[in-house]
């Protein structure tokens, strides 16, 4: 990465509490899409590949979970996905966001907290990049699930350091021991960054929500 954003993905990674990460990304989101990109980022753009293999065009409204400037957005749109919300917590990158032209709702909210919509609303979830160090915990896929609709899908990475630490492992067996959803797919290890961080490994996972 240039030096510019290791340092400000270094203040992403060392905020201690929500309000120090929403002031490090709220102080990131006009250069943070040309310095991740600079770095080789994949991962918004990797997870329409899951996406596209599990969930049809026509199949209703998904959400774009912790969705940041929204660099999805237009790429589903251009596969035929006409229906896309999306959630995050920084105003700021939501702002940018919704400049892309993709989302048709986009709402300023907490993975880890009640979320803004009904039950069973959405078709599917995806969420990347999102659950990794002092980020979304991994009790926000129990809300997730809330919100997607049984027969739907919850496509997501998670960063391979903190998936067992952060109790994603835990949470993931536990919505599958009750029914929630039933596990479709999990990839092995793969880089972030395709030119940058070559220690930033995340395994992405595929769900079928039950109830």
């Amino acid at each position: 990465m240039t030096e510019r954003s290791n340092e400000e993905l270094e203040q992403v990674y060392a905020a201690k509490s929500p309000e120090e990460l929403s002031s490090a990304y709220a102080a990131w989101a006009a250069g943070y899409d040309r310095d991740t990109l600079a770095a080789g980022y994949c991962l918004p753009f990797q997870v329409l590949a899951w996406v596209s293999r599990y969930v049809k065009p026509d199949a209703g409204a998904l959400l774009d979970a912790g969705c940041g400037t929204g660099l999805s957005g237009p790429y589903l749109q251009a596969l035929g996905y006409d229906r896309i919300a999306g959630l995050d917590f920084s105003e700021e990158m939501l702002r940018v966001g919704d400049s892309r032209g993709a989302y048709d709702d986009l709402k300023r909210a907490t993975l880890g907290e009640r979320l803004p919509w009904d039950d069973n609303h959405f078709a599917a979830f995806f969420s990347t990049g999102v659950f990794t160090e002092g980020h979304a915990p991994a009790s926000g896929l129990t809300e997730l699930c809330r919100i997607t609709r049984p027969g739907g899908h919850a496509v997501f990475t998670v960063r391979n350091t903190i998936f067992h630490t952060g109790g994603f492992s835990a949470i993931i067996a536990d919505l599958a021991g009750r029914g929630i959803w039933r596990q479709l797919e999990q990839s092995p290890p793969f880089r972030a960054f395709a030119l940058d961080e070559p220690d930033v490994l995340v395994t992405a996972h595929v769900f079928e929500v039950l109830a």
